[in-house]
Protein backbone atom coordinates (compact mmCIF):
# COMPACT_ATOMS: atom_id res chain seq x y z
CA UNK A 1 0.00 0.00 0.00
CA UNK A 2 1.20 3.41 -0.93
CA UNK A 3 0.00 7.32 -0.11
CA UNK A 4 0.00 9.35 -2.59
CA UNK A 5 -0.84 13.43 -1.96
CA UNK A 6 -3.63 14.81 -3.57
CA UNK A 7 -5.73 18.14 -3.22
CA UNK A 8 -9.20 19.45 -2.43
CA UNK A 9 -10.81 23.14 -2.45
CA UNK A 10 -13.03 23.94 0.49
CA UNK A 11 -16.21 22.78 -0.42
CA UNK A 12 -14.92 19.42 -1.77
CA UNK A 13 -13.14 19.16 1.65
CA UNK A 14 -16.78 19.86 3.42
CA UNK A 15 -18.30 17.07 0.85
CA UNK A 16 -15.68 14.62 1.66
CA UNK A 17 -16.36 15.20 5.22
CA UNK A 18 -19.69 14.72 5.09
CA UNK A 19 -19.95 11.89 3.13
CA UNK A 20 -21.29 13.06 -0.26
CA UNK A 21 -17.77 12.89 -2.04
CA UNK A 22 -16.48 9.29 -2.84
CA UNK A 23 -15.06 10.23 -6.25
CA UNK A 24 -12.93 12.61 -7.62
CA UNK A 25 -12.04 13.24 -11.26
CA UNK A 26 -8.46 14.53 -12.32
CA UNK A 27 -7.11 15.11 -15.58
CA UNK A 28 -5.05 12.10 -17.81
CA UNK A 29 -2.56 12.40 -20.23
CA UNK A 30 -3.71 12.26 -24.14
CA UNK A 31 -4.13 8.16 -25.39
CA UNK A 32 -1.34 7.27 -27.18
CA UNK A 33 -1.31 3.86 -29.23
CA UNK A 34 -0.15 1.15 -27.18
CA UNK A 35 0.94 3.01 -24.13
CA UNK A 36 -0.54 1.55 -20.83
CA UNK A 37 -1.34 4.54 -18.34
CA UNK A 38 -0.88 4.08 -14.58
CA UNK A 39 -2.63 6.50 -12.41
CA UNK A 40 -0.40 9.12 -10.76
CA UNK A 41 -2.45 8.92 -7.80
CA UNK A 42 -2.35 4.88 -7.22
CA UNK A 43 -4.73 1.66 -7.57
CA UNK A 44 -7.46 0.30 -5.44
CA UNK A 45 -5.77 -0.60 -1.86
CA UNK A 46 -3.43 2.41 -2.33
CA UNK A 47 -4.39 5.75 0.27
CA UNK A 48 -4.54 9.55 -0.50
CA UNK A 49 -3.82 12.11 1.88
CA UNK A 50 -5.58 15.24 1.84
CA UNK A 51 -4.16 18.50 1.15
CA UNK A 52 -6.01 21.38 2.17
CA UNK A 53 -5.88 25.50 2.87
CA UNK A 54 -4.80 25.52 6.87
CA UNK A 55 -2.89 27.20 9.51
CA UNK A 56 0.02 25.76 12.50
CA UNK A 57 -0.57 27.44 15.63
CA UNK A 58 2.60 27.48 17.13
CA UNK A 59 3.64 26.23 20.96
CA UNK A 60 6.23 26.28 23.14
CA UNK A 61 4.79 23.84 25.50
CA UNK A 62 2.91 21.50 23.78
CA UNK A 63 2.38 20.60 20.73
CA UNK A 64 1.63 22.98 17.58
CA UNK A 65 -2.33 22.98 16.98
CA UNK A 66 -3.32 23.03 12.95
CA UNK A 67 -6.50 24.51 11.91
CA UNK A 68 -8.23 24.14 8.63
CA UNK A 69 -10.18 26.77 6.66
CA UNK A 70 -12.51 24.51 5.70
CA UNK A 71 -14.21 24.16 9.03
CA UNK A 72 -15.32 28.08 9.00
CA UNK A 73 -12.96 29.54 11.38
CA UNK A 74 -14.05 33.07 12.33
CA UNK A 75 -11.31 35.87 12.40
CA UNK A 76 -8.54 37.38 10.11
CA UNK A 77 -6.01 34.37 9.76
CA UNK A 78 -3.46 33.86 7.19
CA UNK A 79 -3.96 30.31 5.68
CA UNK A 80 -1.26 28.83 4.36
CA UNK A 81 -2.03 27.12 0.51
CA UNK A 82 -2.96 23.42 0.55
CA UNK A 83 0.47 22.51 -1.79
CA UNK A 84 2.35 22.95 1.30
CA UNK A 85 0.24 20.83 3.93
CA UNK A 86 3.03 18.22 5.26
CA UNK A 87 1.81 14.35 5.97
CA UNK A 88 1.67 14.75 9.93
CA UNK A 89 -1.14 18.22 9.43
CA UNK A 90 -3.09 16.44 7.23
CA UNK A 91 -6.84 15.19 9.16
CA UNK A 92 -8.00 12.88 6.15
CA UNK A 93 -7.34 9.89 4.77
CA UNK A 94 -8.76 8.32 1.62
CA UNK A 95 -8.97 4.18 0.62
CA UNK A 96 -9.10 4.26 -3.09
CA UNK A 97 -11.47 1.96 -3.85
CA UNK A 98 -11.41 2.18 -7.67
CA UNK A 99 -9.71 3.50 -11.08
CA UNK A 100 -10.94 4.19 -14.31
CA UNK A 101 -10.24 6.13 -17.65
CA UNK A 102 -12.95 7.88 -18.95
CA UNK A 103 -13.97 10.47 -20.80
CA UNK A 104 -14.59 13.68 -18.97
CA UNK A 105 -18.81 14.23 -20.39
CA UNK A 106 -19.15 10.34 -19.62
CA UNK A 107 -20.12 10.71 -16.14
CA UNK A 108 -23.09 9.78 -15.51
CA UNK A 109 -25.70 11.30 -12.86
CA UNK A 110 -24.94 9.03 -9.88
CA UNK A 111 -21.29 9.67 -10.47
CA UNK A 112 -21.93 13.52 -10.07
CA UNK A 113 -23.66 13.59 -7.69
CA UNK A 114 -20.82 11.01 -5.92
CA UNK A 115 -18.05 14.10 -6.94
CA UNK A 116 -19.80 16.07 -3.75
CA UNK A 117 -21.81 18.61 -5.72
CA UNK A 118 -24.97 20.32 -4.52
CA UNK A 119 -27.94 19.17 -7.06
CA UNK A 120 -29.35 22.13 -8.97
CA UNK A 121 -32.03 22.48 -11.65
CA UNK A 122 -31.13 23.80 -15.34
CA UNK A 123 -31.94 22.41 -18.68
CA UNK A 124 -30.60 18.86 -20.31
CA UNK A 125 -27.45 19.02 -22.99
CA UNK A 126 -29.80 19.89 -25.75
CA UNK A 127 -31.92 22.17 -23.92
CA UNK A 128 -35.20 20.39 -24.12
CA UNK A 129 -35.63 19.34 -20.47
CA UNK A 130 -35.63 20.92 -17.46
CA UNK A 131 -35.10 18.84 -14.33
CA UNK A 132 -33.16 18.61 -11.04
CA UNK A 133 -29.05 16.87 -11.91
CA UNK A 134 -25.88 16.86 -10.91
CA UNK A 135 -23.89 16.95 -14.11
CA UNK A 136 -24.32 20.89 -14.60
CA UNK A 137 -23.32 21.94 -11.17
CA UNK A 138 -20.51 19.40 -12.25
CA UNK A 139 -19.79 20.97 -15.06
CA UNK A 140 -19.32 24.27 -13.83
CA UNK A 141 -17.54 23.14 -10.62
CA UNK A 142 -14.96 21.62 -13.53
CA UNK A 143 -14.79 24.67 -15.27
CA UNK A 144 -13.90 26.49 -12.72
CA UNK A 145 -11.01 24.31 -11.66
CA UNK A 146 -9.80 23.38 -15.20
CA UNK A 147 -11.03 25.61 -17.65
CA UNK A 148 -8.20 28.46 -17.38
CA UNK A 149 -5.40 25.27 -17.74
CA UNK A 150 -7.05 24.53 -21.07
CA UNK A 151 -8.93 21.10 -20.32
CA UNK A 152 -12.77 22.71 -19.88
CA UNK A 153 -16.13 21.26 -19.88
CA UNK A 154 -16.30 21.27 -23.52
CA UNK A 155 -12.94 20.15 -24.37
CA UNK A 156 -14.62 16.52 -22.99
CA UNK A 157 -10.69 15.71 -21.91
CA UNK A 158 -9.67 11.86 -20.75
CA UNK A 159 -9.57 11.70 -16.85
CA UNK A 160 -8.91 9.64 -14.03
CA UNK A 161 -11.87 8.34 -12.21
CA UNK A 162 -10.84 7.77 -8.41
CA UNK A 163 -13.37 6.32 -6.01
CA UNK A 164 -12.43 6.02 -2.54
CA UNK A 165 -13.76 5.58 1.00
CA UNK A 166 -13.24 8.26 3.97
CA UNK A 167 -10.83 6.36 7.13
CA UNK A 168 -11.04 7.99 10.06
CA UNK A 169 -9.74 11.76 10.70
CA UNK A 170 -6.86 11.94 12.85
Amino acid sequence: MLEHPIIFSRPMVRAIKSGRKTQTRRVAPPARHGNTLQCPYGVPGDRLWVRETFRIKKSKTFCDTVFYNADDLKGNHRWTPSIYMPRWASRITLDITGVRLEQLQDISESDAEAEGVEKSGGWNADETEYGVNYRIPFSRLWDSINATRGYGWETNPRVWVITFRRLEDR
